[in-house]
């Protein structure tokens, strides 16, 4: 009846150790996780001849600690791999951190700055030695995090981006690249940030809408004027031409002339651009080739002189009134001078427009035009997007995929140096007579004289690029990398697609030969409050998970993060929500708890089905169903619904339904008792084992409890056996209809649940008549004595429940509560019928809301004449 007992090792003596009447996670989580990694559980084995599946961790920064992105993030594809881990595979969830270079830099120069001292004093070589220094004592928290959370990852081989065999792996494909000519240095525009004093790529740019101001200037005099608008009035010192479209017949005469630049004293050409949109403001643009990235652009076409005007902290280095002035400060001067001028035609404050930030800092970001390392992307994405697109990588959600594309076919050529100390530093030596060489990770570097290595440091998303593949051992041969490579599956937030994902998939298939870095990647959404808002310390909404788990436990917090993980989408999340996952980690212990005091056992083979009741067929039967379901979830990356599912079949089907139907069984003893004990032991074990990926700790409590076993960790996954019991299905289901419209009477009658009433069952011609002394218990129902006569009477599911409360019952109240129900039943009836005699409806409508609508109609019809049927019963007043 289930694949699950025959694969089981035979447990031991049917003894169980006594739980605890209360569930206490902390006396629980910390214990167990070392226990699963001393026996090493977690570690993949390379030589196996078992079926790989790999995922690799998406690095935490070295100066991170655990939020609940990562919780999140860590939940799901935790319940991946202790799944496949239980199919079966040689399972390896690698782990790892990303040095971070901006970050770490930072927090190690701060440390420095409250000793009076900066990173110059100490010199490079010094200074990260003191951030080596940093990370060792400081660095990393969030591994012991990751341990509270649970995360089965193998730390044996947790990796480190700076460690030695990764900062081979990136000194051997930047000269890889760089002798394919895919990595080169130009003269270019790109993102300064004056804070970090390193340059940044497009994608760590956060663009906010900020309050500005913009300004019309008059350049020229007379009929040979021309306006231009801008919002960053102090680069006009860095014009070096004027730009209007070349069809623009109201410049068309002074193209080719040129005119004079207010403050400076030069003359600056007037060029023709299709870049100038004419429609937008005066049709007029100002060029400064060295501080805007389209002006750049315009420059090249047009041979125009690059004239930088500011330093790298942003301050004002032109020559004139303004040198020394910060960019903010000389903006206020050069638009006061403007105006003392009389140039200024128009001036709008405040003026909203869409601004770069530094995403570390948050510092409004400066175009600058610098010498810098790039990576010649073309070709890499082309291969990146071709991946997709010929069916070797699946995103998941499919809808994603145009995400993708968008980014990968129109990507620009990445800046991957960055000024700082901390980090890969660029493997090229320049010589005294101007030799470039770059050095490989097995070879010397030039010495004399005269040489010296570049000073700037890799882009950190250049490193973790080579994740998938520099953590298996690359660029050797190792075993680990024939063996776990390409991975499995990628699963990341769809907010670093372009960050991170864009570039594993570029750098892997030009290493690996055109080998994918993994198969699928499953994108998840982002973490919100519960009232769908993004959580920040500045909104006051941020959650530390850490506290969350202290107060409700892991588990809980684990839950509450899967129930909301619907591929792709945002997951909302509340402390009610977890508050529920903490009860229903409460409910499944205490039923486990409850059957094991009863005697559940997994013991011996199960009976066969003509030896079972109706009551145990239908708990198989449902439990074959959810197995299913839950595979099928799982292969399709719908935690929310598998978890839905487990929540439902375990509290509703498992505790609230089969083990009350069973309380009963147990009272009668008997060879029926020990069947039952049988099949509760055997959907306890499997229920527990389906649980487990996603609550690990109160399931491996509970099971090893329950089996006697090592661990459910290296348990086997349960396998649908195919066995279906349909009739047994709609026997409790009747049974269910009847227990539950009992159940809502004696509410409506202010019945107190425990207070016990006279009835009649009439069980004739149903399938129910076994189960009337479960329906009794469940229902308070007390045998019809002497006298008895029924004051209400309830046909449900082809029985009849026969109660007499005299005494107890509100005769008008049920009347009218009748009423009402009768009334709601004939407006529904009325409102089917109605949309049923409508032709045109019939004909427009899809054949499935037709049906919907005919059901609904029968539905009514019947609840009439179950209506009435109570109507006619009551007492007469």
């Amino acid at each position: 009846m289930t694949e699950n007992s025959s694969q089981r090792p035979a447990s031991g003596p049917n003894s169980h150790p006594e739980l605890p009447t209360q569930y206490a996670p902390a006396d629980v989580e910390g214990q167990l996780y070392e226990r699963w990694v001393e026996r090493g559980y977690f570690e993949a084995d390379a030589k196996s001849d078992k079926e790989p599946y790999t995922i690799v961790i998406p690095p935490p920064n070295v100066t991170g600690s655990l939020h609940l992105g990562h919780a999140f993030e860590h939940t799901i594809i935790d319940a991946l791999t202790r799944r496949k881990r239980m199919q079966g595979f040689e399972t390896l969830w690698q782990p790892g951190m990303d040095h971070a270079g901006i970050a770490t830099q930072n927090v190690v120069e701060r440390e420095l700055a409250k000793e009076g001292v900066s990173r110059h004093d100490l010199g490079r070589e010094a200074f990260v030695e003191r951030v080596w220094q940093w990370k060792s004592e400081s660095g990393g928290q969030i591994s012991g995090q990751m341990r509270r959370l649970g995360d089965g990852v193998a730390w044996n081989r947790e990796r480190f981006t700076m460690d030695e065999g990764l900062s081979k792996a990136v000194q051997t494909i930047f000269k890889r690249l760089y002798e394919d000519e895919l990595i080169y240095r130009a003269e270019r525009i790109i993102n300064w940030c004056p804070r970090c004093l390193t340059a940044i790529s497009d994608i760590e740019v956060g663009y906010d809408d900020d309050d500005g101001e913009l300004v019309s200037i008059r350049y020229g005099e007379g009929e040979e004027s021309i306006v231009v608008a801008t919002t960053r009035a102090e680069t006009m010192l860095g014009d070096t031409a004027v730009a209007v479209h070349p069809d623009d017949e109201r410049y068309r005469h002074l193209v080719g002339t040129e005119i004079e630049l207010p403050l400076t004293g030069r003359r600056i050409p007037i060029v023709a651009d299709e870049h100038v949109d004419p429609e937008f403001g005066t049709g007029a643009v100002k060029v400064t080739p060295a501080h805007d990235p389209n002006d750049f652009e315009i420059g090249q076409r047009h041979g125009l002189p690059n004239l930088t005007v500011m330093d790298e902290h942003a301050v004002i280095t032109a020559h004139g009134p303004f040198q020394g002035l910060d960019r903010l400060e000389a903006r206020s001067a050069v638009v006061g001078a403007l105006r003392a001028e009389g140039r200024i035609v128009a001036e709008k404050r405040p003026y909203t427009h869409s601004v770069g930030h530094c995403s570390r800092c948050r510092t409004t970001i400066e175009p600058r035009l610098s010498m810098q390392w790039w990576v010649k992307v073309g070709p890499l994405a082309k291969a990146a997007g071709d991946a997709v697109r010929d069916g070797r990588v699946k995103i998941h959600p499919e809808d994603m995929s145009k995400r993708y594309f968008d980014w990968v076919d129109n990507l620009h050529d990445w800046c991957i140096s960055r000024q700082l100390w901390w980090g890969h530093r660029i493997p090229v030596w320049y010589g005294p007579d101007g030799e470039v060489v770059c050095v490989g990770p097995d070879e010397e570097p030039p010495s004399g004289e005269g040489w010296h290595q570049d000073s700037d440091v890799l882009d950190t998303w250049f490193s973790s690029g080579l994740w998938p593949f520099s953590t298996l051992g690359w660029p050797e041969r190792t075993e680990s990398l024939e063996k776990f490579y390409p991975n499995s599956v990628l699963v990341t937030g769809y907010d670093i697609l372009f960050f991170w994902v864009a570039r594993m998939m570029m750098f892997g298939l030009y290493a690996m030969d055109g080998t994918p870095p993994f198969r699928t990647i499953a994108l998840h959404g982002m973490v919100r409050d519960q009232f769908g808002k993004k959580m920040s310390k500045s909104f006051g909404n941020a959650v530390n998970p850490l506290d969350w788990m202290d107060t409700y436990g892991s588990d809980a917090v684990r839950f509450t993060l899967a129930r909301g993980a619907n591929p792709g989408v945002d997951v909302p999340i509340g402390e009610d929500w977890v508050q529920a996952s903490r009860n229903f980690a409460n409910k499944i212990w205490n039923a486990t708890r409850f059957a094991l005091m009863n005697g559940a056992t997994v013991e011996g083979e199960l009976p066969a089905p003509e030896r079972l009741s109706a009551t145990d067929r239908w708990i198989l039967s449902r439990l074959n169903a959810v197995v299913a379901e839950v595979d099928a979830y799982y292969e399709d990356y719908q935690f929310a619904k598998l978890s839905d599912v487990l929540y439902h079949f375990a509290w509703d089907e498992v505790f609230d339904w089969y083990v009350e139907l069973s309380k009963t069984t147990f009272a009668r003893g008997g060879a029926e008792a020990d069947a039952s004990r049988r099949v509760l032991g055997e959907v306890l074990d499997v229920t527990l084992r389906l649980l487990h990926p996603v609550v690990p700790f109160v399931t491996e409590k509970l099971w090893t409890s329950l089996t006697g076993q090592e661990s459910v960790v290296i348990a086997d996954w349960p396998g649908d056996s195919g066995f279906r019991d349909e009739a047994a299905e709609r026997e409790i289901e009747n049974l269910q209809q009847v227990v539950t419209e009992v159940r809502r009477f004696r509410a409506d009658q202010g019945l107190q649940p425990g207070q016990r009433v006279p009835a009649r069952l009439e069980l004739s011609g149903t399938s129910l008549a076994d189960h009337e002394d479960a329906m009794r218990s469940l229902l308070r129902l007390q045998p019809a004595g002497e006298g008895f006569t029924a004051t209400a009477s309830l046909p449900v599911a082809g029985a009849t429940v026969a109660l007499d409360l005299s005494g107890a019952i509100d005769v008008e109240a049920e009347r009218k509560r009748l009423a009402k129900d009768l009334a709601a039943a004939e407006k529904d009836k009325a409102q089917t019928t109605a949309k049923l005699s409508n032709e045109g409806f019939l004909a427009k409508a899809p054949d499935h809301v037709v049906e919907k609508v005919r059901t609904r109609q029968a539905t009514a019809e019947a609840d009439i004449a179950r209506i009435t049927a109570q109507l006619a019963a009551l007492p007469k007043s």
